[in-house]
């Protein structure tokens, strides 16, 4: 029996899963949670051996939960199942710990799939994920500048923060957590090789051709 649990918010989605799993032989739901809190405090004592994520739920994402979580959940197994397939996505959950990386437009034979590839050791990926995976290996590696490094969210947020805005206002305004905020601005100082946000505003807008309008 493959235990698996669902962090969604979404309620049709989440229970449509809860559907396709216990009307799957060998299969059973064993927890879901609507919010990444919830899976912080309770899934570490559930025991899945699958842990179904999202990425975008209220509070905390499914990225940081799973990097919070990872640890304490040495045998679960967690595999995002998200509608967002951007590289940026993508890299920081399996950095964060994530095994597979489903989109929600999988078919219902296709998830059941997935899961048991990945109890069995294996790293499901939908086919567009992987392709993703695969170029960004592939791609020629090219000497680049700090600032050239940058993410594209990483360039709008380092815009914002020129603009004076705080964390809380950027958070809101990218629809993001404060936490995420926070993570971006450590990651945009490291790749600047900067100390703090005055530094790293200078750097960038020294090359203006770089900052989105």
């Amino acid at each position: 029996m493959i235990r698996v649990a669902i962090i969604e918010d979404i309620s049709d989605i989440r229970e449509g899963l809860k559907l396709i799993l216990n009307n799957t032989e060998g299969f059973e739901c064993v927890a879901s949670y609507t919010n990444a809190e919830d899976a912080v405090l309770n899934l570490p004592a559930i025991n899945a051996d699958v842990a179904l994520m999202d990425i975008h739920l209220p509070g905390m994402t499914g990225i940081e939960c799973i990097a919070q979580i990872n640890d304490k959940c040495s045998n679960t197994q967690f595999m995002i199942f998200s509608v967002y397939d951007d590289e940026e996505y993508i890299f920081d959950a399996l950095k964060a710990g994530a095994s597979g990386y489903l989109l929600k437009k999988t078919a219902p034979g296709k998830i059941i799939e997935a899961i048991t590839e990945l109890q069995n050791g294996g790293s499901p990926m939908s086919a567009s994920i992987a392709r993703k995976v695969i170029a960004a290996f592939k791609s020629p590696a090219k000497k680049e500048s700090s600032e050239d490094a940058l993410t594209t969210r990483e360039l709008e947020l380092i815009t914002l923060l020129s603009k004076g805005l705080l964390y809380k206002e950027i958070a809101d305004k990218l629809s993001i957590t404060t936490g995420t905020v926070k993570q971006h601005i450590h990651n945009i100082y490291d790749k600047l090789h900067v100390q703090n946000k005055t530094e790293a505003i200078n750097k960038v807008f020294n090359k203006e051709s770089k900052l989105p309008a």
